[in-house]
């Protein structure tokens, strides 16, 4: 991929959802020229088009993804989830609407499910269920790509269950993030704050592992290695990275494969990282780069600015500073 001066030259890329080869392309692209992909977890339209729109700004590929609980949220809190129907119905909705806009904001896009742990698997089954059908009728999936997060499991049980799904996935040549070693602090109703800190660190044995069993099913597999991450934002020195760890599992298989760099990686916990461990990362294999926090910030503190410069305006829908009488619908 080293031979394209643009994203744009990879065969078959094209404004709007990508899947497939041209998806995995475009990663190994992106480890080639060592920069990431951001993710960014969305929760409704409003958000899908703050990313959809960044994107279109700089010109770059981004990556629309949604959690279980966003993804329930995506489709009002008034339907049952007791099943995961609400979270499967909320990122197909997701998946068709960003499928159905990102080609007007002229980008690729991939569209991708966030951690999925073991209890909930309903809620992947439903969303393959939905990939299958769309794959019968136009001849891909309707996600990009899935996540299973069972970092919580034990190792061959993780992976087993990660192989178990990927030999469903790989028939539509779709992509797999998996998880080992487990990401910090809290994210979407899952606490892991209270976690062993040696629990936050992977190793070369761990990596080992998911390439010896994945790798024979397909190469379309991405990997988030633990390497100290946590979700949320904190203090600096709070949260103590490790990004030379993937450098040192890449360089493990690289001496049984003969081949540099063979993982492809995801950064979790990416929101209020330093500058130097976002590109030591990506030195080092990272191709996508989750961002949560920092956007969620974002979103609350445009409305908090807008509502902090017209109070004056937001106390009722009549009377503001111009006269008793005048209405502010317009604000």
């Amino acid at each position: 991929m080293s031979e394209y001066a643009s994203f744009w030259d990879i065969p078959g890329m094209k404004a709007g959802v990508i899947t497939g080869d041209v998806a995995w392309n475009l990663l190994k692209f992106a480890k080639a020229k060592e920069f990431a992909i951001p993710a960014f977890n969305c929760t409704g339209s409003s958000t899908i088009n703050s990313v959809l729109e960044a994107g279109a700004k700089l010109g770059r590929p981004v990556i629309v993804q949604f959690s279980e609980g966003g993804s329930a949220f995506f489709c009002g809190k008034a339907i049952a989830n007791g099943k995961k129907e609400a979270a499967i119905l909320g990122a197909c909705c997701g998946a068709h609407y960003t499928r159905n806009v990102a080609p007007a904001y002229g980008i690729p896009v991939l569209v991708h499910s966030d951690h999925c742990a073991k209890k909930l698997l309903p809620w992947f089954d439903g969303m393959l269920e939905a990939d299958e059908e769309h794959f019968k009728m136009y001849g891909e999936p309707l996600f990009s790509s899935h996540m299973l997060d069972l970092s919580e499991e034990p190792h061959d049980e993780n992976v087993s269950i990660c192989a178990k799904y990927f030999k469903r996935m790989a028939p539509m040549n779709q992509i797999l993030e998996m998880e080992i070693g487990i990401t910090g602090g809290v994210e979407d109703g899952v606490d892991n704050s209270g976690v062993a800190a040696d629990k936050l660190y992977s190793t070369a044995q761990d990596t080992q592992l998911v390439w010896d069993t994945l790798s024979p099913i397909s190469e379309k597999f991405t990997i988030a290695a633990a390497f100290g991450n946590v979700h949320g934002v904190y203090k600096p020195g709070n949260v103590k990275l490790q990004p030379e760890l993937l450098d040192s599992f890449q360089k493990h298989m690289e001496k049984i494969l003969g081949v540099p760099k063979p993982f492809f990686f995801v950064f979790h916990g990416g929101s209020g990282s330093e500058k130097k461990d976002i590109d030591n990362a990506v030195k080092f294999g990272v191709v996508k780069m989750n961002v949560d926090t920092d956007t969620q910030w974002a979103y609350w503190e445009g409305l908090l600015k807008f509502y902090k410069a017209k109070s004056g305006y937001l106390q009722g829908q009549i009377g503001n500073p111009e006269g008793e009488d005048k209405p502010n619908k317009s604000y």
